[in-house]
């Protein structure tokens, strides 16, 4: 299974209209947090349909702001009731913490799982990539580094697609040149050939002064028609409280524009296209203890 290379990207005039956003139906808890306070958050995930119809998801677990972090790989038949077949722990990777995995079959009809994590000695990020026969399968072991970042930058939160002209993928960048402000964020575009090896292209979407989104931009889906969900905040206050904006695809291959609209008060907002032309999206949604759970809803066509 593959997606479309974008052909008709939504213009200005109507990025809105039908595009799957929370709240258009009811909601159902598909993982909820695993403790209560804040940093006990289920979430971030990356949903994909298995030939059978069935789903699979990746998603991130984190046990409070101190605590262990895992990249949870789960089916279900309905796409909300999971049956765990995976479970990654950060300590398999070195790692202090683990974010939003992406999840993308490739060629051959294998899986392939890209795994957010962070540097035990400083605020850097990188993105190992796992291949398995069948999501059960994912392990450590058969990691390699595919992103790996740089001094002045740490990546993570990968949104990546296979098209029927290559691989593409959405990367969220930190800025790490000022110290104590690396919660600054913005998305770039890279393309490859294999899912491997990737040629990046520069920054395609970032935050705007003194808007919602002013520290910075992280983009969590990308519809086939080129329309776009992304995560802000303000402030570096608002850290962990980000919400979710739309974009569109415009101009030169990834580059994004911003859509004039009120965000919702959701983050990782991850859309599944279904056969029937309907959506099934599921997202982070905060609780009153600040824990967060992982959350689905069905969209109509």
């Amino acid at each position: 299974m593959t997606t479309d290379e974008t052909s008709n990207t939504a213009g200005p005039q109507d990025p809105l209209r039908g595009f799957p956003l929370p709240e258009t139906a009811d909601s159902v808890v598909a993982v909820p947090a695993p403790g209560q306070g804040p940093g006990y958050w289920a979430g971030a995930s990356s949903a994909a349909l298995d030939e059978d119809g069935t789903f699979v998801i990746g998603y991130r677990v984190r046990n409070g702001h101190e605590g262990n972090a895992q990249t949870v790989i789960a089916r279900s038949e309905d796409g909300e009731r999971f049956t765990t077949v995976a479970t990654l722990d950060q300590s398999e990777f070195g790692a202090k913490s683990m974010e939003r995995p992406s999840l993308v079959r490739t060629e051959t009809g294998r899986w392939r799982l890209y795994v957010c994590c962070a540097d035990p000695g400083s605020a850097h990020w990188w993105i190992e990539a796992i291949d398995a026969d069948e999501p059960e399968g994912f392990a450590a072991e058969g990691a390699r580094t595919v992103f790996p970042g740089d001094h002045l930058t740490g990546v993570k939160d990968p949104v990546v697609q296979r098209t029927s002209q290559g691989w593409r993928a959405w990367v969220c960048c930190h800025l790490l040149d000022q110290p104590g402000e690396e919660d600054r964020m913005n998305t770039a575009y890279a393309t490859s050939e294999d899912g491997i090896r990737w040629e990046w292209h520069g920054v395609v979407l970032e935050g705007r002064p003194e808007t919602w989104d002013a520290r910075g931009a992280r983009v969590t889906a990308v519809l086939p028609d080129g329309r776009a969900a992304y995560d802000g905040r303000a402030t570096a206050e608002e850290n962990w409280f980000e919400r979710t904006g739309l974009a569109y695809q415009g101009g030169e291959p990834g580059r994004l524009q911003h859509v004039e609209s009120e965000p919702v008060d959701v983050r990782y907002l991850d859309v599944l296209p279904l056969g029937d032309g309907g959506f099934r999206i599921y997202y982070e949604a905060r609780l009153p203890d600040e824990s967060h759970e992982l959350r689905t809803e069905i969209v109509l066509p």
